[in-house]
């Protein structure tokens, strides 16, 4: 019960800092939108972090502190402190040298990745192409700060510290915030009465910017380091039982995040080709704007799951296992399928406030936003599923959802560009429904894997009532009630909401229960 009461602990913490970095990336991507607009530059940086996120994803944190977490939790629990480290130490070195070598690579060749037809931005002119490659060479300093610092991620979740992790998101938009502020703009920005200094970088200082947020990402994270006795372990030898082992198991989640890059370099493939300026930052923000409550309930979650079902796996537990997906899954159904369509009802007012954009930009922005919200539930119970899996050791189960998604997704993509060439950028949003399809065969697979099948359809029945009721009431309060349209749009979202958690609560306090 301690252990359970622990985890409930961290998602509301995970939660808390997730919804700070959250006000951070809004903050950054706001002044971003109105220094650019819905311009070829914004649309440039955008395209040109595709491939140092995909390097990134693959060689360090997002690829292997999935697979690792678990090894190291074993490690931690049988061998001691030392041994994890020591298997820690072996696979960051691993993973920097790659991450080094690909990285001369994409420098050496980034002009070709632009602009091959099945390559980063076919449908972009000359001038913009050889911007992105410019930008994108650059960006790789930033990621080869990444493939270290996405690792410490991972030791530290490993020995059940998520604090400082928690924070290191934060102090990256902190980083981007600085260069969107300070190196990107040709005059003073002022604050009250302070004039911050002005580099006049232009869109090359953004870049700038997620360097010195990669170099904060990873000092925040040291003082964790020195707290549990880290000692590093210079050694490339590939052959230690431990670094075999622990590649064993990332190898399927290589191929794993291989293919959720992918869909992102090709929504922007896509994109490119519907010669619609902004149908690329529409999708990039759409995108975090469904993040916002994916990361506040489906990541904190799913995060602080993973080392308490690696610990429960490890000791065959299987009947907590089950119990504890059951819960986590419940109150993600129960809480997205409301908070999705609340959202969608009231954020038309918001987007056109917040971002600037003339009406036209703002109607690409809202209808890519409500398309991407309808993935939230699914993307949400995808992420718990995922872990589940890693944790029992399944890497290859994952794996095998990721390709069934990956050919839904390219599908609808090349009918948008094709046959749906007029609808633009929603088409190309419309694609990630495929997560939806992935986390349903993923339970189904793992159903037929445990005991007893987890129930959730009680809560999605509850879900979609409370989404009904919270949408009309947001909707109908946002349209009727007088004033600004933000305002009456907060007051409708805000009153949905807590009619739609009314409805559910049944299932949402199960989130103290974990």
């Amino acid at each position: 019960m301690n252990k359970l009461s622990h985890l409930t602990r961290t998602s509301l913490i995970l939660g808390f800092f997730f919804a700070f970095d959250k006000v951070l990336a809004f903050g950054r991507s706001i002044l971003i939108a109105r220094q650019f607009s819905l311009s070829v530059e914004l649309d440039a940086f955008n395209v040109a972090n595709n491939l140092p996120d995909l390097l990134f994803a693959l060689i360090s944190g997002g690829a292997m502190a999935m697979a690792f977490i678990p090894l190291l939790t074993e490690y931690l629990t049988l061998k001691g402190r030392a041994a994890a480290w020591d298997l820690f130490s072996r696979v960051a070195n691993v993973a920097f040298a790659s991450t080094a070598i690909l990285a001369v690579l994409i420098a050496i060749f980034a002009d070709q990745l632009v602009q091959a037809e099945i390559g980063i931005a076919p449908g972009f002119g000359p001038e913009q192409q050889a911007l992105v490659a410019e930008l994108m060479r650059l960006n790789l300093i930033a990621t080869l700060i990444f493939s270290i610092s996405g690792l410490v991620m991972a030791g530290l979740q490993s020995n059940q510290h998520f604090i400082l992790p928690a924070l290191a998101p934060s102090l990256y938009n902190v980083g981007m915030i600085i260069g969107a502020l300070v190196f990107s703009p040709s005059e003073p920005y002022v604050l009250g009465p302070v004039a911050l200094p002005a580099f006049g970088m232009g869109v090359h200082g953004l870049v700038y910017g997620v360097i010195l947020g990669a170099a904060l990402h990873l000092g925040i994270q040291i003082p964790g380091l020195i707290k549990y006795k880290f000692r590093w372990t210079p050694s490339l030898d590939i052959r230690d039982s431990g670094l075999i082992t622990a590649l064993r198991l990332i190898a399927p989640r290589l191929l794993t995040m291989f293919g959720i890059q992918l869909m992102f370099i090709a929504r922007d493939n896509f994109a490119s080709r519907l010669d619609q300026v902004g149908a690329v930052t529409s999708l990039t923000y759409g995108w975090m704007i469904m993040q916002v409550p994916e990361t506040l309930l489906g990541t904190a979650i799913a995060t602080a799951l993973l080392p308490t079902l690696a610990e429960h796996a490890s000791r065959g537990d299987w009947q907590t296992f089950r119990e504890t997906m059951e819960k986590a899954i419940r109150v993600m159904l129960a809480l997205t399928l409301p908070v999705a369509v609340v959202m969608a009802a009231g954020l038309r007012p918001l987007v056109a406030v917040a971002f600037g954009f003339d009406d036209p930009g703002t109607d690409l922005l809202t209808i890519t936003s409500r398309i991407y919200l309808l993935t939230l539930a699914g993307y949400a119970v995808q992420e718990t599923l995922a872990r589940a899996y890693y944790a029992r050791k399944e890497p290859l189960v994952p794996l095998w959802g990721i390709l069934i998604r990956l050919a839904i997704y390219i599908a609808i993509g090349i009918a948008g560009v094709t046959v749906l060439r007029d609808v633009g950028a929603p088409i190309i949003a419309a694609a990630e429904l495929s997560l939806t399809v992935e986390a349903i065969v993923m339970m189904i697979w793992l159903n037929r894997r445990l005991d007893a099948p987890i129930r959730v359809l009680p809560a999605i029945g509850k879900g979609l009532v409370a989404a009904l009721v919270g949408g009309i009431t947001a909707y109908g309060l946002a349209v009727l009630l007088p004033g600004p349209g933000y305002i009456t749009a907060l007051v409708g979202m805000t009153t949905g909401g807590l009619a739609a958690l009314a409805i559910v609560w049944s299932e949402a306090r199960l989130i103290f229960r974990l």
